[in-house]
């Protein structure tokens, strides 16, 4: 048997990776650009998409990318796909690796990671890629594996060569004291806010999602998220700031619940906060015991608010 060699993408690899993709997710994978070999192509073109792929013979059994902006500080490890017949070789890993050391060449300072909960491999991978889990993100997007359930996401950030990404200093509220401590003692933690980029009030719909981030939470928006649709799934990221036992509690009360934290994106570091309402009551069982201390505490509070709400008006 040919032996397995690991190659950066070439341009005439488009047409075989999303064969890959195919073989393995049918049509249900998420990344509608896989689908389409002229998208393959034109991502690498414009230098957004830094593949690898594992080859056997001329046959390409393995694949993973990295999503990255122009000049970003940031880049995700995505599109990872391991054919049927070559698993159990620790392929996804070892691209990973090799993505890891691309990404420190790119000059970036994190790489995030979406696992699915699906099952536990790519969870475990992240583990061994020296990923630390921060968030979690129930109910992100429609299930690649034929579920009628939409797909919980484990969030995980990878420091580039020690790089720290510190946490504004605080007491943290005692139900995520261990978790945020947890992460202080892996990013660092700093007495200043970091710095804002963009609109402070930012609201996009994602699949069966909407997707809002906010600088700061007023009273007056408050009061405005407490009027949403309720049959909205909203996936909620708020600056991290001095003021999060504030936040939590005032979001609590309308029914955001906390689920970790997310790498701000852009230059200066910092944090969000993620906050979901509509999610769905599941049970999910994790290898990080952080993320299912979030995740049960989320099923908790849901399951508390969902008592305590008044019934819809007929």
């Amino acid at each position: 048997m040919p032996p397995l060699i690991l190659r950066n993408y070439r341009d005439t690899d488009a047409t075989a990776v999303s064969q890959l993709f195919r073989k393995v997710y049918g049509d249900l994978y998420v990344q509608p650009h896989v689908y389409l070999p002229h998208m393959i192509s034109q991502n690498h073109a414009d230098k957004r998409w830094h593949s690898l792929v594992a080859v056997v013979g001329e046959e390409i059994c393995g694949h993973a990318t990295l999503f990255r902006e122009p000049n970003a500080s940031t880049a995700e490890l995505a599109l990872c796909v391991v054919h049927p017949d070559t698993r159990g070789q620790n392929i996804a890993t070892r691209l990973g690796q090799h993505l890891l050391t691309h990404a420190q060449a790119l000059g970036c300072q994190n790489v995030v990671i979406k696992q699915v909960t699906h099952h536990p491999y790519t969870q475990r991978m992240a583990i061994n890629l020296g990923f630390h889990n921060t968030g979690l993100l129930p109910d992100y997007v429609p299930s690649p594996f034929d579920s009628p359930v939409p797909e919980s996401i484990v969030l995980g950030c990878y420091a580039i060569d020690g790089y720290r990404r510190p946490l504004p200093r605080q007491n943290w509220p005692a139900g995520y004291r261990d978790f945020m401590q947890q992460l202080g003692r892996v990013f660092g933690t700093k007495k200043q806010t970091f710095r804002w980029h963009g609109a402070a009030v930012q609201l996009e719909k994602h699949a069966n999602r909407y997707d809002m981030r906010l600088k700061k939470l007023r009273p007056g928006l408050l009061k405005q998220l407490r009027e949403l649709p309720r049959q909205w799934l909203i996936s909620l990221q708020l600056r991290l700031s001095r003021h999060f036992a504030w936040d939590l509690t005032r979001l609590n009360a309308i029914g955001f619940f906390f689920t970790g934290l997310a790498p701000m994106e852009g230059k200066g570091g910092g944090w969000l906060a993620l906050f979901h309402r509509g999610f769905r009551s599941r049970q999910l069982t994790l290898p990080c015991p952080h993320m299912q201390h979030l995740h049960d505490q989320a099923q908790q509070e849901l399951a508390a608010h969902l008592s305590e709400s008044p019934p819809p008006q007929v």
